[in-house]
């Protein structure tokens, strides 16, 4: 009995000693390393895709005029078209956005679309079924060509800017769609899960500490404290790309697509609409009379900051009087050729005291 433990013992140090001495052939921290970046980088590209109908809709209140019942239908309906087709792209690719609005039936009951838009693209969805989120972009850039024409915009370069503004939101949209097609390969994120949980085994069995007595074996269970701490940090690192890797989703941390959907159509109907040439009262300014103010006020919070103020780097150096005085490039010429001749000069008159201290050797 005491030999089978004895041999036991042996196999479980020859087991800990191998996986304590090739456990860390991993590349753990490059694989990991390299798989978040890559999830972090696309998570960041996928935000800055996000379209904003902001330029479009102040391009719209400024170019098209008028204050007439045509004018203004004009300048809603198009930004209107702008953020169907931004919430349509949000339906293909967030399930939050897609438990809003299943059908199309429910941007008509939104006030989004009408019947009749409705028929559109539901009958363009049966011809081409992945294209009709774009197709309300075209609805907005013909109806801008139809108001150039009939003069509610005066010039062709503000048409021409309105078009380039719809054509890079519908560019964002396809961004959008094509981050939602091409995904981070599935075999990607299993090898590098299964690397993490398989480094961590590894060291659960590599760190038990075993120590040897002369008489009776025991094992000793020592706490693997730098193992827990590298284990927090691989495996939180792991949890981080687990949660970035689909920012559309109906996590807590993802991004808000269901109040993008609201805001985009409240500030494109501001902007389109109320905001239509209205501005304030123009008047002389509270700093009319000094030019440019010193300084603006602080609040008692924030007084400590008052005399912040960014200092460049060379702010401590000092130039000489002597050093400053400015030399030309014909002046560095000049300085040069009359340094070889002084050179030359001493060069002659060494050979010369030369010859005459060989000349007077006896």
């Amino acid at each position: 009995m005491y030999s089978r433990d004895a041999f036991q013992l042996l196999q479980f140090i020859n087991i800990v000693t191998y996986f304590s001495k090739y456990g860390n052939s991993i590349p753990l921290s490059f694989v990991l390393g390299f798989y978040v970046n890559v999830v972090y980088t696309r998570w960041w590209a996928q935000y800055s895709s996000i379209p904003y109908p902001d330029n479009i809709a102040i391009l719209i209140g400024t170019s098209i005029h008028g204050k007439d019942e045509k004018s203004r239908i004009i300048r809603r309906t198009i930004i209107r078209y702008v953020c169907v087709a931004f919430t349509l792209t949000l339906t293909m690719i967030s399930p939050k956005a897609k438990k809003r609005f299943p059908t199309l039936h429910h941007f008509v009951q939104a006030g989004l679309l009408s019947h009749e838009e409705k028929g559109f693209i539901e009958e363009l969805n049966k011809d081409c079924p992945t294209y009709y989120s774009k197709l309300p972009l075209a609805w907005a850039a013909n109806i801008a060509t139809k108001a150039r024409s009939e003069g509610l915009i005066k010039e062709e370069l503000s048409l021409r800017d309105i078009l380039e503004q719809i054509n890079a939101f519908r560019e964002k949209c396809k961004q959008l769609w094509d981050y939602d097609w091409i995904c981070v390969p599935l075999v990607y994120t299993q090898v590098v899960t299964l690397a993490v949980y398989l480094y961590f085994l590894f060291t659960v069995i590599g760190t038990q500490f075993i120590e040897e007595q002369t008489e009776g074996d025991t094992l000793i269970f020592s706490f693997p404290l730098m193992s827990c701490v590298e284990f927090f940090f691989y495996m939180g690192w792991l949890k981080v790309a687990e949660s970035l890797i689909n920012p559309f989703g109906e996590d807590d941390d993802d991004f808000e697509v269901v109040w993008m959907i609201d805001r985009h159509l409240q500030v494109g109907y501001l902007l389109v609409d109320k905001l239509h040439n209205e501005h304030p009262k123009l008047a002389k300014d509270y700093h009319w009379d000094q030019t440019a103010p010193s300084q603006l006020p602080f609040t008692v919070a924030s007084q400590r900051y008052m005399n912040e103020h960014p200092v460049e780097s060379t702010f401590k150096i000092n130039v000489q009087k002597g050093d400053q005085d400015l030399i030309f490039r014909d002046d560095m010429a000049n300085l040069e050729v009359n340094m070889w001749l002084l050179l030359d000069s001493k060069l002659e008159n060494d050979n010369v005291s030369g010859a005459g201290a060989v000349g007077k050797f006896p």
